[in-house]
């Protein structure tokens, strides 16, 4: 089997085997704090309802209308600073689902929208994730120039490393920033972070959904945008290594391979009793006749081959297995029956390179 289908194969076991150990850790996690939250609102819900003497249908509607009213508390959701910032969750696929479109209009739209920005957005990212590797490239070369290293060039893993440290510190200073402005705690802004660039977007959490924030405080709305924007080009560049990595690994996989099947094609060559010696121009037809007369071998007696022998490499070359390795050439032939013979002799051989064996 080859190595890129066993990698493939060994990618998608480790991704089923990832998923089933993450249900596993959420399950023991979570599910009995759910079942303790799920009892104490039912709780609260039939207090609520036996103390006010509300009826099911009227519970059901307060419901709904307390969850229609939380986007709102951010402001105007739809006035322009808003609709920026919904526009981007939807190219970036992040989706926070904090405020969905309502009209027939704004659905249809916010479709062709997606279709349109979102494989945008991402071949914008990956050219800015390149343009910044180089730019790190580079620093990291220069830095090394200055600290007189011997060896200035920059390895893919210092790469890697270098963007998963800005990774991290972008993270952490987000975070504190967001600890300050949206009264968060460090472990919940560290969370949000690390939910937007990777662009899951829960909407659990989300920024500029306190206090009228986009509309009374633009500056820190700009902020906002610019830094969920400048975070996910970095964690583009990281991600733009490790793909490249990758699609390294399976060039040099085929690489190995086909090297490896010449490797086995120049041993047949060694093997096989027929060997017919294709020359330069000069020396004669550049490959025998099918009817080319095949005589006893004067030298060893026991072996017939084709008499044309431009090289002059006689029969303890051409039977023994003794072939002086500077004269075998990519375009030497062997064949076990007429038909490979003249399959072969019918082929293009323009290509006639040195092996280097």
């Amino acid at each position: 089997m080859k190595r890129q289908n066993v990698r493939t194969l060994s990618l998608i076991v480790c991704t089923f085997l990832y998923l089933l150990v993450g249900a596993a850790v959420f399950d023991a996690l979570e599910s009995k704090e759910e079942a303790r939250d799920k009892a104490l609102l039912e709780e609260k819900r039939n207090n609520y309802q036996e103390k006010y003497n509300i009826s099911e249908s009227d519970m059901a509607d307060l419901n709904r209308t307390i969850t229609k009213l939380v986007p709102h508390k951010a402001g105007v959701q739809w006035k322009f600073a808003g609709s920026f910032f919904f526009c981007m969750t939807v190219i970036t696929t992040i989706g926070y689902g904090h405020s969905t479109p309502m009209t027939t209009g704004g659905k249809i739209f916010c479709m062709v929208y997606a279709l349109i920005g979102i494989p945008l957005n991402l071949v914008m990212f990956q050219s800015v994730g390149e343009r910044l590797n180089i730019f790190m490239g580079f620093c990291v070369k220069q830095f090394k120039r200055l600290l007189r290293f011997r060896k200035t060039e920059v390895s893919h893993t210092e790469l890697v490393l270098l963007g998963f440290s800005f990774t991290g510190l972008i993270t952490s200073a987000g975070a504190l920033i967001f600890v300050k402005f949206e009264g968060w705690t460090l472990i919940d802004s560290v969370y949000y972070v690390a939910i937007t660039l990777t662009t899951v977007g829960f909407g659990d959490f989300v920024v500029l959904q306190q206090d009228n924030v986009l509309q009374l405080k633009p500056e820190y709305v700009a902020f906002s945008i610019l830094y969920i924007l400048i975070a996910l080009v970095v964690v583009a560049s990281v991600m733009n290594l490790l793909v490249l990595r990758l699609l390294t690994l399976n060039t040099e996989d085929e690489r190995r391979e086909q090297q490896q099947q010449e490797l086995s094609l120049r041993q047949s060559a060694l093997e096989l009793n027929h060997i017919d010696h294709i020359g330069y121009s000069g020396h004669g037809p550049l490959l025998g006749d099918k009817t080319e007369h095949q005589g006893m071998c004067t030298a060893c007696a026991k072996n017939s081959h084709r008499t044309h022998d431009p090289y002059g490499m006689n029969c303890t070359g051409i039977h023994g297995n003794s072939i002086p390795m500077h004269n075998i050439y990519s375009t030497t032939a062997t064949y076990l029956d007429e038909d490979d013979y003249t399959e072969f002799r019918n082929s293009d051989r323009s290509s006639r390179k040195r092996l280097s064996i």
